[in-house]
């Protein structure tokens, strides 16, 4: 074979022999090796972040029995609501903010003190000892704080992967993280339905040992990515934005809880007060990040397509998941599970473990996507996801409500794995677009955008299907309890109770008429009305007909998420990788005589429609 040597393609590149194979660079064997440790360390983390998102919701009774405190009692609305959504609400809140910080002051650094404060606080919560109101607020308190080490956990993990691996296994690597972390969310609904019942503690422990490892291993093993960007804190930025979208959420929030004599708090003028703060505190900080000189973030960053186009199609597809989960274990745990002789008390785990195909789908598609995405870009497979995903709830709404469960879980796989192939290619596609300097602030925003997305979902979701709900349930509630013997005084006040009291209930694995109607009322009918008012069948076949019509507009709103969310995702253009390019010799000497920055002047893309670095966000020495 004749070999000959090639001329340099540009300036200041070698020649290479053609025809022999390339001798790996010093060190190369060892970078390999290093990307692979960054992606199992971030990727323990992400599933131990997202476990504890949800594996509370299963595991509630137990915690509430385990401190004393009835959760649907009045007044204790507060417990049961912050320690659903408190987590979720502090990792929204604070991801950009920590992104902007490890992007200052080391990704690594602060993703490691995450692992810290995170393994930390899970300890603090498994040996709590108190009970009634004063254990209910420590859990609350101390969840939150644990919601501080989970989000610096998420707003570094992203950038970490994306500064380890090359662009051409990024989406691989990316999907493998951004799957596990989403899974992540089911499985912590089977282990809280698991361990639950054994030890409520236990819940929190399980964290701790793999924290502890990961957090030593991060110390040991991760390595900052040197950078010379010398920045201030944008305090103003960052207490607007935070306080903001704190207003917002806990506006949210309190939408889905009664207000007087309505069954939703939508006209409270505290959710009101909220909801205008949270707007006119996020405008505030839009103005804010225009002006000064070093912002939390960017607003120019929205001027890279793919950045933008990734950003929103991921908040609306968490939109059309996030509240859906709620929905579907209310769907078994209420009506389902029960008519298939499952006892109320059983149908927590059952919920979590009937989920499982949804996991299932994740797992399967998320790494294949984004492998996949690597060689072909985001659009077709984020954009596809989409489209399925849409179909697949098309195909729930037209189930029966006492369905076939192999129909079911074959729904919920296919609806798995056209989330998991939107998912992955589209955190590839919004991380690849990013400038180096701005990875994990840009990683933040996209999380907030899907967390506080999440929160969002919940609160439609529900509106949804309290509307359902309140249109025929009292009516249904009345007439059947007094064909039970029940005291007509006694059927209106258990009807006109909020129907949210009712989905809760169910949701938390409580026999809801035994609930509604107490221990006093019950005692006083004859022992045949008695069983049958509490038996397995009665209440879901009182509640299907209210539940199918809220279900279903909760589906539709679902649907246009879905469809809206891939016309977005392809907004994004063809394949488009962020590639630093050497700045000329003036420039880079601008740039580290203005502000110590990168020496990039812009980025590459292959679809001719993205802004390059340079009209994007400008040369460190012009942008600062």
């Amino acid at each position: 074979m004749s070999l000959r040597r090639t001329a340099p393609s540009r300036p200041g590149e070698g020649s290479e022999l053609v025809g022999r194979a390339p001798v790996p660079p010093p060190g190369a064997h060892r970078e390999d090796r290093y990307k692979w440790v960054v992606l199992t360390n971030t990727t323990l983390g992400m599933m131990m972040a997202t476990i504890d998102t949800s594996i509370m919701l299963i595991a509630l009774p137990d915690v509430f029995r385990g401190i004393g405190i009835d959760p649907l009692k009045a007044g204790n609305s507060f417990y049961l609501l912050w320690m659903i959504l408190g987590f979720m609400v502090v990792t929204s809140v604070l991801v950009v903010s920590l992104g902007r910080l490890g992007d200052m002051y080391g990704r690594v650094r602060m993703y490691n003190l995450g692992f810290a404060v995170y393994t930390f606080f899970s300890l603090v919560l498994g040996v709590t000892w108190m009970h009634g109101t004063s254990g209910a607020i420590w859990l609350v308190v101390m969840r939150l704080f644990q919601g501080v080490g989970a989000a610096f956990l998420i707003a570094n993990s992203s950038a970490i992967l994306t500064d380890a691996f090359p662009a051409g296994q990024r989406g691989m690597a990316l999907g493998i993280n951004q799957i596990t972390g989403i899974a992540g969310t089911f499985i912590g609904l089977v282990l809280g339905g698991v361990l639950g019942p054994i030890d409520w503690h236990l819940i929190f422990y399980v964290s701790v040992p793999v924290g502890l490892f990961c957090t030593v291993w991060a110390y040991t093993r991760l390595r900052e990515v040197p950078r010379r960007e010398h920045a201030r804190v944008d305090w103003i930025g960052n207490v607007t934005f935070s306080l903001g979208l704190v207003s917002l959420m806990v506006g949210i929030s309190y939408g889905i809880q009664p207000y007087g004599g309505q069954p939703m708090g939508w006209e409270s003028p505290f959710v009101d007060a909220c909801l205008g703060g949270g707007v006119l505190l996020i405008a505030v900080f839009a103005l804010v990040e225009k002006r000064v000189a070093d912002p939390m973030f960017r607003l120019r960053l929205f001027r890279i397509r793919a950045f933008t186009a990734g950003s929103l199609s991921s908040f609306l597809s968490s939109v059309g998941r996030g509240g859906l989960m709620f929905m579907l274990i209310i769907w078994l745990q209420g009506i389902w599970l029960p008519l298939h002789g499952y006892s109320f008390t059983r149908t927590p785990l059952w919920a979590g473990i009937y989920m499982l195909p949804l996991t299932g789908g994740f797992l399967l598609a998320g790494p294949v996507s984004g492998i996949l995405s690597d060689r072909f870009g985001s659009r077709p497979f984020a954009s596809g996801g989409m489209l399925a995903a849409a179909v697949t709830f098309v195909l729930l709404e037209a189930l029966p409500v006492d369905f076939s469960y192999p129909t079911f879980a074959l729904l919920l796989l296919l609806n798995g794995m056209a989330m998991g192939a939107f998912a992955a290619p589209n955190r590839a596609g919004v991380m690849n677009s990013l400038p180096p300097q701005h990875r994990g602030v840009g990683s933040g925003m996209n999380s907030t955008f899907q967390n506080s997305a999440q929160v969002l979902s919940i609160g439609i979701f529900f509106t949804l299907m309290i509307v359902g709900l309140s249109s025929s349930l009292p009516s249904a509630l009345e007439h059947g309890l007094v064909a039970h013997g029940v005291p007509a005084a006694a059927a209106v006040k258990v009807s006109k109770l909020p129907p949210v009291s009712v989905l809760f209930a169910a949701f938390l694995g409580y026999s809801p008429i035994q609930h509604l109607l107490g221990s006093s009322v019950l005692a006083r009918l004859p022992a045949a009305s008695a069983q049958a008012l509490t038996n397995r069948s009665f209440f879901p076949h009182l509640i299907t007909g209210s539940f199918t019509s809220g279900l279903h507009a909760a589906l539709d709103f679902a649907i246009a998420a879905c469809l809206v969310a891939a016309g977005a995702s392809w907004l994004r253009g063809g394949k488009y990788v962020y590639v630093e390019r050497k700045a000329s010799g003036a420039a880079r000497a601008a740039g580290s005589a203005g502000d110590g920055g990168t020496g990039t002047d812009g980025g590459t893309g292959t679809d001719g429609g993205e802004l390059d670095g340079r009209r994007a966000l400008g040369t460190s020495a012009r942008h600062r």
